[in-house]
């Protein structure tokens, strides 16, 4: 970065939507954790975006782009550069048929209400997912026995030094809590959802019958990134952290649920360097009960 006036050249140049110096993301992640952002910028056109990207390159300026911080730690120190967030434009949902297109900043929760609403089945797995359609194509979200790879036919993607390009299902590798997208630092903005005509009360009734079973059994009523580890092959990540005793441990205000141990939560006032002690101590006293390695399926980011 050039200078200790970088943002101030960097919003001259770009003109951002909206932007907001040395930004604590504590409130923009559902871990309620996160130190600040040197500079948060939220763009609202893909020219916006384009300008953003292309300047922050030109400078040296490194960015990250985060959506509704479900998947997320960030470390205490913050994040270096730039945040980007995409603005409301960025949120559209519009049906046509079967197909429901859908902007990366849409709240999942909205894009499966809105297909229910047009009768539109496939989308039911998704209605308590608490992310962005964004995030849930970026990670391949899924709950279940669904994934979005299920329903996605195309996505409308910006990649840095490339510009904007379309790629099909095939070609955005959608595969267990992964996707090219991750491999290519490329930015989601739209989707192409196909799904199935179906009856609407049949699909609220679903809907229901699964949000009721996240209520008992996740820890919803506590600020969390959702599970923590990834699935290991032929084993569950939270039945293994049951098995080595670890339910309820804690480090700090974090503590690994005594409801789902998959979950680490946010007791009130927890640090990421707490969350992280709590993940290495769980990895470590379950590789040395079990044999089983776990691997973080949340992104941990930012400076210490």
């Amino acid at each position: 970065m050039k200078g200790e006036n970088w943002r101030e050249a960097l919003i001259a140049a770009v003109k951002p939507y909206r932007f907001r110096y040395d930004e604590p993301l504590a409130g923009y992640t559902s871990f309620r954790i996160g130190g600040p952002a040197d500079l948060l910028v939220e763009v609202n056109t893909r020219a916006e975006l384009d300008r953003l990207v292309r300047y922050c390159a030109g400078e040296g300026i490194p960015w990250l782009l985060l959506g509704r911080g479900t998947n997320v730690l960030i470390k205490d120190g913050g994040i270096c550069g730039v945040v980007i967030r995409l603005g409301p434009d960025f949120g559209r949902i519009t049906v046509e048929g079967v197909e429901l297109r859908a902007g990366a900043a849409a709240p999942l929760a909205l894009v499966a209400e809105t297909a229910a609403r047009h009768g539109l089945s496939g989308l039911e797995f998704a209605s308590g997912i608490p992310g962005s359609l964004g995030g849930g194509v970026y990670m391949n979200a899924g709950a279940y026995g669904n994934e979005m790879k299920d329903v996605v036919v195309a996505a409308e993607v910006y990649r840095p030094g490339v510009g904007f390009t379309r790629l099909t299902r095939e070609e955005l590798e959608l595969a267990y809590r992964s996707s090219v997208l991750q491999r290519t630092d490329g930015i989601l903005l739209e989707a192409l959802l196909r799904l199935t005509p179906g009856d609407e009360t049949a699909i609220r009734a679903k809907m229901k019958e699964l949000n009721a079973r996240r209520r008992e059994k996740q820890p919803l009523e506590y600020p969390s990134a959702g599970s923590v580890f990834k699935r290991p092959a032929g084993a569950y990540a939270g039945r293994l952290i049951e098995v080595a005793g670890l339910k309820g441990k804690t480090v700090g205000k974090a503590q690994v649920s005594t409801k789902h141990a998959g979950f680490i939560i946010n007791l009130g006032g927890a640090t990421a360097q707490e969350v992280l002690a709590l993940i290495e101590e769980v990895r470590a006293v379950v590789f040395q009960r079990t044999g089983y390695w776990l691997e973080p399926e949340l992104r941990i980011l930012g400076r210490e």
